[in-house]
């Protein structure tokens, strides 16, 4: 009689950010050819709109709608893209481009509905709390230049700050979850919230990270805007001298915002294995290299 087989291992609980990035270092380089192929076609472009945007900063009506609306269409077109075709490697199976671009097009209005529900809670919470700022100073009846209305600028900043880092927390699997699991608007957010628990501090650091790069990104670009509207010669070489800094720092955006896409999936993928959602579980996805041949089972354990 034939013993019976030992039961899977339980996930890592201490998956930590060193081991997602291990994880993804090992990924990429399995299918580097494919991911080059997509920062190139996907993510490039983004990089030469931010370089000419600070070069040559165009103040036309068409110019600027074409700007904004590029790049967050790109950066959804590389979402679906990237992560589709992270999933795979993270279970030894590779993808062809163009099933990842494929990939890119059936999750682009998904994910554009879940983007636009982030973006609306987002910003209905800053009003709200920007009223209840403005309500304050109101009642307090100080001048613009007081220290306390300073004061309670920087209050109002952190305090959305601190919101906005919180939800992004919350919401770090949102994207993965509209790709892989073909959902889409309010659901991914909830579900989100629930496979993040227990893992709140490394999706924090995640998300710290990100944000410390679209911080630089913003500052600069506002920095360079209200350069632009005064005759102050001092704000001036501060602007140039942000924009020396920022343009070589748009040149990596691409790989930055890659490897943030490439990092959320795979942390994405433990934290369902985390919750017991693959236990027990064999992979057997499909790649477009089998020609045929029966794929190999991975485990996800």
């Amino acid at each position: 009689m034939s013993e019976p087989s030992p039961s899977p291992s339980p996930p890592p609980s201490n998956f930590d950010l060193q081991a997602i990035r291990s994880e993804c270092n090992r990924i990429i380089k399995a299918d580097s050819r494919n991911f080059h192929a997509i920062i190139f076609l996907l993510l490039f472009p983004i990089s030469l709109s931010l370089i000419f945007f600070q070069v040559f900063p165009i103040k036309t009506l068409t110019f600027n709608l074409l700007y904004t609306l590029t790049i967050p269409v790109l950066s959804l077109f590389a979402t679906g893209s990237t992560t589709y075709s992270v999933s795979h490697g993270f279970h030894d199976r590779p993808v062809k481009l163009s099933s990842a671009i494929k990939a890119a097009f059936t999750s682009f209005l998904p994910l554009l509905s879940t983007f636009l529900v982030t973006q609306l809670i987002t910003a209905v919470l800053g009003s709200v709390l920007g009223l209840a700022f403005f309500s304050l100073f109101k009642a307090t009846q100080v001048d613009y230049s007081s220290s306390f209305f300073h004061l309670l600028c920087l209050a109002y900043a952190t305090s959305l700050a601190f919101i906005v880092v919180y939800l992004q927390a919350n919401w770090i699997f949102a994207y993965p979850i509209v790709v892989l699991e073909s959902s889409w608007g309010l659901e991914p957010l909830k579900r989100s919230r629930a496979l993040v628990k227990g893992r709140e501090g490394v999706a924090f650091k995640i998300v710290l990270f990100w944000g410390f790069f679209c911080w630089l990104g913003t500052w600069s670009s506002m920095l360079k805007m209200a350069a632009s509207a005064c005759d102050h010669d001092e704000l001036k070489i501060r602007a140039s001298f942000v924009q020396i800094i920022t343009i070589p720092a748009a040149s990596y955006y691409p790989l930055i915002f890659f490897y943030n896409l490439a990092v959320n999936t795979v942390f994405y993928m433990n934290s369902k294995a985390l919750h017991g959602e693959f236990a027990g579980e064999y992979a057997s996805l499909p790649s477009d290299d089998d020609d045929g041949k029966v794929p190999p089972a991975v485990s996800i354990v």
